[in-house]
């Protein structure tokens, strides 16, 4: 296919998307489905355009002043690609799968806007309601926040401390391009793909199969190390999902001691089996029931609570969720970590610590929800932060927002968007 038929193909998956609502990545495998004849190369350059136009769609529709799927696929290819008008209508000559050309009303507007300056709240390329919670967690910086959440992400990978380390991972994936990662001591990085290009498929190689690495961002690699777990631990893994955290954690024990997983959906953790598996992880035990977690009240070290939340950090790798997410739908994330929080914090003995994590940024589900819980919940109080970081990232304090607590940010810390808060049990 030549860029004309791609960027048809792009609006076509767009519309549906937006008809039925649906995920940016159902409508992608049902196109592909359909389209067998598109080659990999075909499907990667779709899907980034996809990608791209969700990312960045207020912007790519001030541009034509026009929210179709056309004028979303255009635009991100403008403003991602690093296209002109001109270069645009080049590509789409005599190409017959292509869409229509930029007529001349299309291209005086897009002359006129891509020589002026974005308004601030266009530039930030998230809905409208949502401006106003971004205003609050970040302040004057909140427009270059936004933004860099509407960036395409990097491929972060964590070394797998019981079978090897970076350096061994490095080595492996040395014709990938992956470098260390800044913060993270165990992260490797591959960098954002740009126009049509596609990451390294690193999970079908031989370094993955033998356990020397997971997939995990390097924000998640960094609440997973403050939450100190340590050889010996009895670490209870609240809201455990796909096992990403309690691998970590496991790594960091060396094997040693014990990890509990929980999450309150069972089938969530049907992929810890293999993923233990491959990592050789021997000190994870599942603990789905309430009868698996009773015996654990009061005895953990530690108790990490990832909480379901509205995921507003990881709109750069999933930006769908950003233009379906509402106001309900905040309300509901915040009472349901509201209840798992005072059902969590019955594991943690005197003296432990109740870690709370969301991959949010919006202060309602992070700062405001721990506060909350402080004034109803007696006997816990925050650790020193600052002493926290130091400890385990020194050399690093002006890469995240640290105070009663740390939050972490694409642009600030070039990461996904976390939350992080310790709570000691006096």
């Amino acid at each position: 296919m030549r860029m004309g038929g791609r960027l048809a193909a792009a609006m076509e998956v767009l519309a549906d998307i937006e008809g039925r609502q649906r995920p940016a990545a159902d409508a992608l495998r049902d196109w592909g489905i359909a389209h067998r004849f598109a080659g990999g190369g075909d499907r990667a350059a779709i899907g980034n355009i996809v990608y791209d136009a969700l990312r960045r769609s207020r912007s790519a529709a001030w541009l034509f002043d026009d929210a179709s799927p056309r004028a979303l696929a255009i635009g991100a290819v403008l403003l991602e690609w690093g296209e002109t008008p001109e270069g645009i209508n080049a590509m789409l000559d005599g190409d017959k799968f292509a869409p229509p050309p930029l007529d001349d009303a299309e291209l005086r507007i897009l002359r006129e806007r891509l020589s002026a300056d974005m308004p601030d709240e266009v530039r930030a390329d998230c809905p409208d309601w949502c401006a106003p919670l971004m205003q609050q967690a970040f302040g004057e910086n909140w427009t270059d926040e936004a933004a860099a959440l509407a960036r395409r992400p990097p491929l972060d990978l964590r070394a797998n401390l019981l079978k090897g380390n970076r350096d061994t991972v490095l080595t492996a994936l040395a014709a990938t391009g992956a470098t260390a990662t800044e913060i993270a001591p165990h992260g490797i990085r591959i960098a954002p793909i740009e126009g049509s290009g596609r990451h390294p498929n690193v999970q079908s190689g031989e370094a993955f199969a033998e356990g020397l690495f997971e997939v995990q961002d390097e924000g998640s690699q960094i609440v997973s190390e403050l939450a100190g777990a340590r050889p010996g631990m009895q670490v209870l893994d609240y809201c455990a999902g796909a096992g990403g955290k309690s691998l970590a954690l496991s790594a960091a024990m060396r094997n040693q001691g014990q990890v509990f997983a929980h999450d309150a959906l069972k089938p969530r953790l049907a992929p810890i089996v293999e993923r233990m598996k491959r990592a050789g992880s021997r000190n994870i035990q599942l603990a789905a029931g309430a009868s698996e977690l009773a015996p654990l009240e009061g005895r953990m070290d530690i108790v990490l609570v990832d909480a379901p939340c509205t995921g507003s950090g990881t709109w750069r790798r999933r930006p769908d969720t950003k233009w379906r997410l509402t106001r309900q739908q905040l309300d509901q994330r915040i009472a349901e970590q509201a209840e798992i929080l005072d059902i969590a914090a019955a594991y943690v003995k005197p003296g432990g610590l109740l870690a709370y994590v969301t991959c949010s940024v919006f202060r309602q589900e992070n700062g405001e929800q721990v506060q909350a819980f402080l004034d109803r919940t007696p006997g816990f109080a925050p650790e020193d932060h600052a002493k926290l970081w130091n400890r385990h990232f020194p050399g690093h304090e002006d890469r995240a927002s640290i105070g009663t607590d740390i939050s972490l940010s694409p642009a600030r810390t070039g990461t996904d968007g976390f939350y992080f808060c310790a709570l000691r049990r006096t």
